[in-house]
């Protein structure tokens, strides 16, 4: 289901069909992810004025909701984009950043999954289990559980809500509550960047809005990041060196950087 070929698919789709993607996200990544978009080929809003919000729905091709600076009023402006994704079945993103480490983060990630049903929630493992119910041991936006220790977590968030859950880490973890996917690729560096995280939300995004479904899309979104990390590392030096690259290595991203940096497997 998920060879080579279909991430390749999704990746050619993103340029040829240019997805509009609605993002709501925070003030550290918002120039981040802007440009990952435009590098892949997608077309990115960052608009989060609650009176636009249905009128973003009517052009957007998916909606990307991230809580990283959360306050009241962008709250408001989530759950009205939220309910109007919902109302014309728009497919919507969440990024719980830093679910665990406030009531606020965790109560409001809890409201929008109960009233808009995001297609996909996208989070590191501490913040998978906090929306799970289970300890998180959350270290603020960063987590303190693996991948792998939030499999349960994530499996169980899937099932509740009816979403397609993706834990990243150094392997990345995808579930829809059965079937359960696992992406090797990346490098130690990406966790060394702000907003890559943020940016694997983004780019899932842009994947579901292309992809035959939700669960697909959320698989070959997070194989072209990876993809496209793995091969970036190798051409920088550090941290800083790596940001320009990974946006050169994901406009440049082709069907043998995916075949060779990339692996997809069924666990």
């Amino acid at each position: 289901m998920f060879s080579t070929g279909t991430v390749w698919k999704n990746v050619a789709a993103v340029r040829q069909r240019a997805p509009i993607i609605h993002s709501i996200t925070n003030f550290v990544v918002m120039n981040t992810t802007a440009n990952a978009l435009l590098a892949a080929g997608a077309s990115p809003i960052m608009a989060h004025a609650p009176e636009e919000m249905a009128e973003m729905a009517g052009i957007a091709s998916a909606l990307v909701l991230n809580i990283g600076t959360l306050t009241k009023p962008w709250v408001e402006s989530m759950m009205l984009a939220g309910m109007a994704a919902r109302e014309r079945r728009l497919p919507v993103v969440l990024d719980p950043v830093g679910a665990g480490a406030s009531s606020l983060r965790t109560t409001t990630a809890l409201e929008i999954l109960e009233k808009v049903r995001p297609a996909v929630v996208r989070g590191n493992g501490s913040e998978i289990l906090a929306l799970a119910g289970a300890a998180g041991d959350t270290r603020g936006v960063d987590s303190a559980r693996t991948a792998h220790e939030a499999v349960d977590g994530g499996r169980a968030l899937a099932r509740r809500y009816g979403a397609v859950v993706v834990v990243s880490g150094a392997e990345d973890v995808v579930t829809d509550g059965d079937a359960l996917w696992l992406v090797r690729g990346g490098s130690p560096l990406m966790p060394r960047v702000t907003g890559m995280g943020c940016t694997a939300t983004v780019l899932v995004a842009a994947h579901v809005a292309v992809a035959a479904d939700v669960l697909e899309g959320a698989v070959t979104g997070m194989a072209a990041m990876s993809a496209a990390g793995a091969l970036a590392a190798r051409r920088s030096q550090g941290p800083g060196s790596f940001q320009v690259a990974f946006l050169d290595v994901l406009h440049s991203l082709d069907l043998v950087t995916v075949r060779d940096e990339v692996e997809v497997v069924r666990a």
